[in-house]
């Protein structure tokens, strides 16, 4: 099994809490030569108590050289002046940053580690050896820029008094509508002045990176503006359009194009194809972002857009349940013939089933469904001299699971496909909502958008 590096913390803190005290012995020696007084410490390790699962905040003995003895005199063997120079502070490392949000009261033992692990996501911080952190580029600005518009935004005190108040409203000294009321109120006036002077930000960005409508090359068209929008393909992969300075985020981790130059019949914006693995969908960038259907969660392409009547949404072209997952539906993808593929609308879902490879077209029958299984029905044509057909029949209609002819073309047996769950719909929990099919497009507009 792979255990993650958060995991890995939450369990030491959870051990560490129920673990002893670490105890030691701090030893201070004072003496003088001549008429200077001067001083040594040191400690010595007596249990190492929870220092044995935080290991990074493990004390080693640091006794001093000599064992002294209370009003003993000793021999000086060499007075000595060393010069120096001052160095600047080495970069904290993860059990010192552990140890100052400690000491400021911010986080607990579960959440430390996930907001450590935070900022090296974001690419605040890179982690080096012996575990220091040390800050990119971006971390620096972004501190810089909030010191130069909020100072407190950055200062540790403001998180520990919002800390400090959920710890009054677990002891029950402070009502949690006045403390919710009054962290809102605040952190609305800072949004909205930070918001007034992002200037002071964008001056410090545009120093060290490129302006984002510098970047990327032109893809689709935005829906507002009917200008092209520039996709970006660094991480996090996104679409941004110059003329409306709006961005647009996309599917991570696979690669963006143009689909065929469609618009999407809600707002207008250029479809564009997400690949990733062999598993591809279409989406709208705008939809991706803003799912202006109740129906559609954010972040769905058009596999899952319960769009009645538009030819890419999940009701012109799911086909049957997806065996694999058992939440999403196996949908079409009518990018992907003459290899043609359905896939499942579960973004988390890896199903990808190949059918009829060779085949010149391939058309789901929205409105006719299986009697049997209740699965789409299928139009399949082959090329005449091509077609695997008995009596060189190029062109079959029926049920991709229940049809003698169309069941052998899928990579799946007839037993390892599900019956489709009546009274879903196609598309998730888009047409139908559970009850009847609707008996025509305006039916079906009724009920999705009256």
């Amino acid at each position: 099994a792979v255990v993650s590096t958060q995991s890995t913390g939450v369990t030491e803190n959870f051990i560490a809490s129920l673990s002893p005290d670490c105890t030691y012995e701090k030893v201070d020696v004072t003496f003088t030569i001549g008429e200077e007084e001067f001083t040594c410490t040191g400690s010595k390790v007596i249990d190492p108590g929870f220092t044995a699962v935080l290991h990074w905040q493990k004390m080693e003995d640091s006794l001093p050289p000599v064992q002294f003895v209370k009003g003993a005199r000793y021999r000086t063997r060499e007075p000595r002046l060393t010069q120096k120079a001052t160095s600047p502070p080495g970069y904290l490392t993860e059990s010192e940053l552990i140890t100052l949000m400690e000491k400021h009261g911010i986080g607990t033992d579960a959440s430390i580690p996930v907001h450590i692990n935070n900022i090296c996501v974001r690419n605040f911080v890179t982690i080096a050896s012996g575990r220091r952190l040390i800050p990119n580029t971006l971390g620096i600005l972004l501190v810089h820029g909030y010191q130069r518009i909020d100072p407190d935004l950055v200062k540790p005190s403001m998180r520990s008094e919002i800390e400090k108040q959920f710890d009054l409203i677990a002891s029950g000294r402070a009502n949690f509508d006045l403390v919710l009321a009054h962290a809102v109120s605040t952190f609305q006036a800072k949004y909205k002045y930070f918001v007034e002077n992002t200037d002071y930000m964008d001056q410090l960005f545009e120093l060290s990176f490129t302006k984002l409508s510098e970047t990327g090359k032109s893809l689709s068209k935005c829906g507002r503006c009917t200008r092209y929008m520039k996709l970006i393909s660094q991480k996090p992969m996104r679409l941004h359009c110059k003329n409306c300075e709006a961005t647009y985020k996309l599917p991570q981790g696979g690669s963006i194009k143009l689909y065929q130059g469609n618009t999407c019949p809600l707002d207008q914006f250029e479809l564009v194809v997400y690949n990733a693995g062999g598993k591809s969908f279409i989406l709208c960038p705008y939809c991706y972002n803003f799912p202006e259907i109740e129906d559609m969660a954010k972040n769905s392409g058009c596999n899952k857009c319960p769009h009645p009547t538009c030819p890419n949404a999940a009701p012109q072209l799911s086909v049957t349940t997806c065996q694999t997952c058992d939440e999403g539906d196996l949908v079409l993808d009518p990018n992907s013939g003459p290899t043609w593929r359905m896939s499942c609308n579960e973004l988390k879902c890896t199903c990808v089933v190949k059918i009829f490879a060779g085949a010149v077209r391939v058309v789901v029958s929205p409105d006719t469904d299986c009697e049997m299984c209740g699965s789409s029905i299928l139009t399949v044509e082959f090329n005449p001299e091509k077609t695997p057909f008995n009596d060189s029949v190029s062109k079959i209609t029926g049920c991709i699971i229940c049809h003698p002819e169309l069941s052998p073309l899928v990579e799946l047996s007839r037993q390892q496909f599900k019956r489709r769950r009546r009274g879903r719909g196609r598309g998730g929990k888009g047409r139908g909502r559970g009850g009847r099919k609707p008996r025509n497009k305006e039916e079906a507009l009724d009920q999705y958008f009256v």
